[in-house]
């Protein structure tokens, strides 16, 4: 039997990191095999919570982030359609809602859902636990005849067994046994026509021919549920694998309805796909090698879901940004270049050479919206404080800073080569000719030819792309102020 996931999100706003990981895995899992097919399906029964744009956000993502889909909306596929609304429109879960019924699985309910609804919260917040018995799964089929012709507004809810239990295995978090008389009597059908989220999903996986389900573990608990629609219809249960969820601390989850940053918005920061992607998949599960940086492919090789913890993982900005770092510094040269040049463009406009400002860049930057700050100083030389020359480090002060960029300015005004490795032979020979070391002379000239105390690259390197003359008017400029 061909192994098939399925991603099925619900277009209510911008992809949020959790979602992102589920179809992750879903990808994973169905690419370890060969013959694996991947599909994405639209779950937009809840019309309510509906966003514009966001189905377009979902495809985005998918396309940014490298999960390609073997079957969906956008690419059709054999069990179309895969979106659900369209799928309602066939009258498809309302026939298969009244096949339920004839098989004891689900019963028509005429009852108010809002005062079911205010019982529910009254229940609730009082600590009690609430369980409907619906007391229209006890009328006569005359009565249920009759109230349907006379056009009375129904549901359709499923049936719970009154007793017994219910078992399932998960890979993740192993074999979870209920008691049915625990499980409440969910609404399969609401009164509008539309299928609530529990049962279409249900539905659309078995038609879909759904093998194996990755789905975040708030679902466990309705997974009983579902196990016995799927077993009053006499179908295959798929294979499920719960994933933990992704936390913003150790009490709360990561959630887009409380402001926590989705894809989108960690893009627009300056992270790059890729290293979203593999930073959140180390979210809960743990590779076998001694390793953190994975390309997608990769990441499909190495991905066992045996290795999936039970524990939610705290999302971390700073190991993010760390990971982004490596993404960014393990790229070639001329790729980096393409793609931090814009950011360069944001800071400087002078005639310098942006490739060799790429170069000084990539070994510092972490994120890509942290270059245009590190780079004002080429078009703008900074006034600053002599006291920025006292360096314990550098062993360094403006007595001899002074010294040290008398002696660079000396030895620069008369060098003809301006190549860097030129520089670099010239200026390296200089300490030592004053009886200095390396950093009371070079630390100096960093500083008086860029006006701050960090900078990306050395002296070297920035003395290199500012040119001769620049070079030369800064470092002049810096002695006479260290001189009065």
């Amino acid at each position: 039997m061909t192994l098939r996931t399925r991603f099925a999100p619900s277009p209510t706003g911008y992809m949020h990191i959790g979602n992102l990981r589920t179809a992750l895995y879903a990808y994973l899992v169905a690419k370890k095999d060969p013959e694996g097919v991947f599909i994405l399906r639209i779950e937009d029964t809840d019309q309510g919570r509906l966003v514009e744009g966001a189905t377009d956000i979902i495809y985005n993502t998918m396309q940014q982030c490298g999960l390609k889909h073997d079957e969906g909306p956008d690419v059709g596929g054999d069990y179309g359609p895969y979106v659900q609304s369209e799928r309602v429109r066939s009258g498809l879960y309302m026939d298969y809602a009244k096949k339920l019924i004839t098989r004891g699985g689900a019963h028509y309910c005429f009852c108010d859902q809002s005062v079911i609804d205010e019982q529910r919260s009254k229940t609730e917040a009082e600590g009690g636990s609430f369980k409907y018995d619906d007391p229209c799964k006890y009328l006569s089929q005359e009565e249920i005849d009759r109230r349907l012709q006379a056009g009375t507004a129904f549901v359709i809810r499923q049936t719970i067994p009154t007793e017994g239990t219910t078992s399932f295995d998960d890979e993740v978090f192993g074999q979870i046994t209920v008691d049915n008389t625990t499980l409440d009597e969910q609404v399969l059908m609401k009164s509008d026509g539309f299928p609530t989220y529990n049962f279409a999903n249900v539905i659309d996986d078995h038609l879909m021919g759904i093998t194996d389900v990755v789905r975040g573990m708030e679902y466990l608990s309705s997974t009983p549920k579902y196990n016995l629609i799927y077993e009053a219809f006499g179908w295959d249960i798929p294979r499920y694998i719960h994933c933990p969820p992704v936390m913003k601390d150790e009490h709360n989850k990561l959630s887009k309805r409380n402001g926590d940053a989705s894809f989108q918005d960690l893009v627009a920061k300056g992270y790059l796909p890729e290293a979203i992607l593999n930073y959140i998949a180390l979210l809960g599960w743990s590779p076998e090698e001694d390793r953190e940086i994975f390309t997608l492919d990769e990441l499909v090789q190495a991905f066992n879901v045996k290795h999936i913890g039970t524990n939610g993982s705290i999302f971390d900005p700073d190991k993010l940004r760390w990971l982004n770092g490596m993404w960014l510094r393990q790229m070639d040269l001329d790729s980096y270049y393409s793609l931090v040049k814009p950011y360069i463009e944001q800071a400087v406009k002078g005639n310098f050479d942006g490739r060799k400002i790429a170069a000084i860049v990539q070994v510092r930057a972490n994120t890509l919206n942290e270059i245009p700050e590190m780079l004002g100083f080429f078009d703008t030389f900074p006034s600053y404080e002599n006291d920025l020359y006292n360096n314990k480090k550098m062993k360094t002060n403006p007595e001899v800073a002074l010294e040290s960029l008398k002696a660079c300015e000396e030895a620069l005004a008369v060098q003809e080569d301006w190549s860097e490795e030129a520089l670099h032979g010239m200026l390296m020979e200089l300490p030592a000719k004053l009886g200095r070391k390396n950093g009371q002379v070079l630390f100096p000239l960093r500083l008086a030819i860029t006006g701050m105390a960090t900078t990306p690259g050395g002296a070297i390197e920035i003395a290199s792309i500012l040119g001769k003359d620049e070079t030369l008017r800064r470092l002049r400029l810096s002695i006479g102020q260290l001189s009065a």
